[in-house]
């Protein structure tokens, strides 16, 4: 599945972005903070090229690997730059390893030929749409480090994350309410363009019904939030559930369509 659909561009291009995700992931206790550092940055723009080349290169491809590829790349680059203003967060290890497993996966499923666009919107709905999923998951690696450090002050330990716990739930809230923005400004571009994005009135598939509990399970954490002060435990789930309702509605649709079903959408 890899070598027939991938060209050797693109698949040195991927190999090499992997393998350099995959030395501080494996290597972290013997490197250096500034070797691990640099190893990163030139993962992430081998990253960059790899998705480059596959939406831009001699067949450009979609779906939802290359979907994930691109959000763990978009959480990468969140994280580069929140360690610029706070060099004492520390996820390198697990962003690491989430960058290999999204190359490799986007590598594996390269998803299916992109067709040439009739519409001028369609590049807008997918930059939203996309940019919302990476919001969301720089979301859900706060939530998760606040679980962390929550569990580390039960048990009277050092906070591994690095970072306050306050400081961890404000920005968790951050890039909750940044992505439910863009997820709002995607289905309202759904709504008034479906018709000149894919040639159909709106309508109620699989895809439209997940992005619509994904918003209702958001609005309902910050309005929670706002009104009533929601934060910890049932925040953290708010905001896995939420996130789980968007991933099924594009990544789910098109993993069924692509690997379960063998078609293009």
């Amino acid at each position: 599945m890899i070598l027939s659909s991938a060209s050797p561009a693109g698949l040195a291009l991927s190999v090499a972005a992997a393998a350099a995700y995959a030395v501080p992931a494996a290597g972290s206790a013997r490197l250096s903070d500034t070797a691990a550092k640099r190893v990163l940055v030139a993962a992430w723009f081998l990253h960059a090229a790899a998705l480059a080349w596959s939406l831009l290169g001699d067949t450009p491809r979609f779906g939802f690997a290359p979907a994930l590829s691109v959000t763990a790349w978009l959480v990468l680059t969140v994280y580069t730059v929140e360690r610029q203003l706070f060099p004492q967060l520390q996820a390198r290890l697990a962003l690491a390893g989430l960058g290999a497993a999204a190359v490799l996966l986007a590598l594996a499923f390269p998803g299916t030929p992109l067709h040439v666009s009739t519409s001028p919107w369609l590049p807008l709905h997918w930059a939203l749409g996309i940019a919302s999923y990476g919001l969301f998951a720089a979301a859900v690696v706060h939530a998760w480090l606040m679980q962390r450090v929550e569990r580390t002050i039960r048990h009277a330990a050092e906070p591994q994350a690095g970072l306050p716990l306050l400081t961890l739930e404000r920005l968790t809230f951050r890039f909750a309410t940044a992505g439910f923005v863009l997820l709002s400004a995607t289905l309202l571009a759904g709504v008034f363009f479906s018709e000149v994005l894919y040639g159909r009135a709106w309508r109620w598939d699989h895809k439209t019904v997940f992005s619509v509990l994904s918003w209702i399970a958001f609005a309902l954490l910050l309005l929670g939030r706002a009104r009533f002060g929601l934060r910890g435990k049932r925040a953290v789930q708010a905001i896995y559930v939420g996130s789980l309702l968007l991933l099924l509605a594009y990544v789910g649709s098109r993993f069924v369509l692509e690997v379960v079903l063998r078609r293009a959408a």
